[in-house]
């Protein structure tokens, strides 16, 4: 009895202890809470000041290189190939013979087509002769003049059916890799080597109508392809199309660039931009700005009851480059927010720390928003 008694009290000591406790912490995390909202101890924080920042407004579209002309050689016809006058990648010039195709046939007709021409010839001189001396009929060398006539068409026909089966560069240019061989028997239409001049490379892209009065032949135009990152090649505008697509509201237009050591290639995937202008406009650091859906807002330093505390602010932002956003609205030259570690503080905590320049402190702070962010930020 004395021993139940015993464990009893120990219990109900226990959970009194437990309630006392309980207690305590809950008065403990309430003063903290207050202490963090009215004047506790400051969070140290990184310091930047609003300043102007020089931004570029510009189009940025993405578009296919391509030569200034391009080709693949292919056969008109059937044939067995007798030899190949090129290889991979070798620079040909224009009328340079590629390929030479099977031709005993046309050969044969070649010959055939200049004995009837020779006939035709032999008959001709008789019968004018004759027809001269008024022995034969005037109406008989003429009929003789127009078998002439035809005979020499016929080798002219020969011999274009001959050309057919002689495969020319059409252009100047650098042929590709290609898999044909002597002996090999292509079928119409197969694809033998591309031939591509790429001395100028044209990159074609589309451009809402709302910029049609800033498109003009020969604006300059910059490229970078993905290809070749941290390169940038300039060139300009060569041709602006006539009309505006009705679907898209968007008008095409085409660049060309030059291209003298062949780094850029056709089929890459190229990025130009057309630069529209320079102004000054108020920035902040990427790293201060916070994106909740469409909204964007930085914590503005501000005069406290007991200090300078952190103040949740609304803002307009407009294009993002170079490290840094435009400001449209919501601060003023001259604010003073914090650059970074956005995630340790909240609105109307006490902040302390240096001061900064604009831009001042570690743009790789947790607030540096996403690339999805710094695209809602972006000027339509």
């Amino acid at each position: 009895m004395i021993r139940r008694h015993f464990f009893l009290v120990v219990a109900l000591a226990a959970v009194v202890l437990m309630v006392v406790i309980g207690g305590w912490k809950l008065a403990f995390a309430d003063k903290e809470a207050k202490g963090a909202g009215g004047g506790g101890r400051a969070t140290n924080v990184s310091q930047a000041v609003v300043g102007e920042q020089a931004f570029t407004d510009r189009i940025e579209v993405l578009g296919a290189a391509k030569g200034r002309q391009s080709v693949t050689i292919t056969s008109n016809t059937p044939e067995l190939i007798t030899s190949v006058h090129f290889s991979d990648g070798q620079a040909v010039t224009r009328g340079q013979v590629l390929v030479t195709l099977k031709a005993d046939q046309e050969d044969a007709g070649i010959s055939e087509a200049k004995a009837r021409l020779a006939q035709a010839e032999r008959d001709y001189t008789r019968w004018k002769t004759l027809a001269d001396k008024g022995i034969a009929p005037r109406a008989t060398a003429e009929q003789y003049l127009s078998a002439l006539e035809v005979a020499k068409a016929s080798v002219g026909t020969a011999q274009a059916q001959k050309l057919d089966r002689v495969l020319r560069a059409p252009f100047s240019g650098r042929v590709g890799i290609s898999d044909v061989a002597p002996g090999m028997l292509i079928a119409a239409g197969t694809p033998i080597v591309s031939l591509d001049d790429a001395s100028v490379i044209r990159v074609d892209f589309s451009v809402p109508d709302r910029y049609l009065s800033t498109l003009r032949v020969g604006l300059p135009i910059a490229a970078r392809p993905d290809a070749l990152p941290g390169e940038t090649f300039q060139g300009t505008i060569a041709q602006i199309d006539t009309r505006i697509d009705p679907a898209t509201r968007a008008i095409k237009a085409r660049a060309e660039f030059p291209n003298a050591g062949g780094r850029l290639k056709p089929g890459m995937l190229v990025k130009v931009a057309i630069d529209q202008g320079v102004r000054n406009a108020p920035a902040v650091p990427e790293a201060a700005v916070q994106f909740e859906g469409n909204q964007a807002s930085v914590y503005r330093i501000a005069k406290g009851p007991k200090g300078m505390v952190a103040r949740r602010t609304d803002v307009d932002t407009g294009i993002t480059q170079n490290g840094f956003v435009e400001i449209r609205g919501g601060l003023k030259a001259g604010d003073k927010i914090v650059a970074d570690g956005l995630n340790r503080i909240q609105d109307g905590a006490p902040v302390g720390g240096g001061k900064g320049g604009q831009g001042g402190g570690d743009k790789k702070g947790e607030g540096k928003k996403s690339e999805g962010q710094k695209n809602e930020g972006k000027a339509g």
